[in-house]
């Protein structure tokens, strides 16, 4: 683990593990790191994405006690490099895992842009979602263990027909949430095309450094200023260039629907 992260982010990590022990006790069958710490390395605005193992479904007064680990644990949207990495964390069982369904099944998902909700009253609740398929289907390839076994040892394949599926279903929600996330739709978009294209899982700017090269100006520009906001080499603000980020959205979308045919 350290020789993954910083010294902030390998304690959010250990602090993240303690939960999970003390909330399930033996019932904890592992915790993973995967996403971009395990594949490229973390950016600075990276989240560190957790994957939480259980042996079988976690009751209520179990998820109100992660709920509230989680938003004590987890920095907050936008991070200041000072601050913990905010947290994305997906929780499943070893049934879920085993025999995966399509859409996948969890147990719980949590991230910062969930929080405003959790803070208001939302709880944490079972969630069955394409995109549960696509984070499974990248941590089996490349999940690093916390605690317990390998996770490829605990996890079922997940069909490449699947993760194909997946990817054209998550793309509506994805599009609609553009605006004011356009950084992270746009890197998103490309790593999915990536997926179709090539059916490898890379970090986000890792994608668009692929796809760049691949697209007509100004959408090549564009990706390009996404992915180097996302390593920290610039300060992005699209609140003048909305309609330049639909355009390479669009673009993006139409590459994406073309691969999966």
């Amino acid at each position: 683990m350290t020789e993954l992260l910083d010294s902030i982010s390998s304690t959010l990590a250990q602090r993240a593990v303690d939960l999970c022990r003390d909330t399930l006790g033996p019932r904890l069958a592992g915790v993973y790191l995967h996403g971009s710490a395990v594949s490229q390395g973390l950016r600075p605005a990276s989240d560190l994405d957790l994957l939480i193992v259980s042996t079988d479904p976690l009751d209520a007064p179990e998820r109100k006690r992660f709920l509230a680990g989680l938003l004590d644990l987890s920095g907050r949207y936008p991070r200041k490099p000072s601050d913990p990495r905010c947290l994305d964390v997906l929780a499943v069982s070893t049934t879920e895992l085993e025999a995966p369904t399509y859409p996948a099944a969890s147990q719980f998902i949590y991230g910062e842009w969930l929080r405003e909700g959790f803070e208001t009253g939302a709880t944490l609740v079972p969630f069955v979602d394409p995109v549960v398929t696509l984070l499974l289907a990248q941590a089996r390839g490349e999940a690093v263990a916390l605690f317990g076994p390998p996770f490829a040892g605990l996890a079922g394949a997940i069909p490449a027909f699947d993760v194909r599926r997946a990817l054209a279903d998550t793309l509506p929600d994805l599009l609609d949430s553009l605006v004011g996330d356009e950084r992270n739709v746009l890197l998103t978009l490309a790593r999915m095309w990536r997926t179709a294209v090539v059916g490898d899982f890379v970090a986000k700017d890792v994608a668009a450094e692929w796809a760049a090269p691949q697209l007509a100006e100004p959408a090549r520009a564009v990706l390009l200023d996404a992915a180097r906001a996302y390593r920290g080499q610039i300060v992005d603000d699209w609140s003048g260039r909305r309609q330049e980020a639909q355009v390479t959205a669009d673009t993006l979308r139409d590459l994406v629907i073309q691969a999966l045919r």
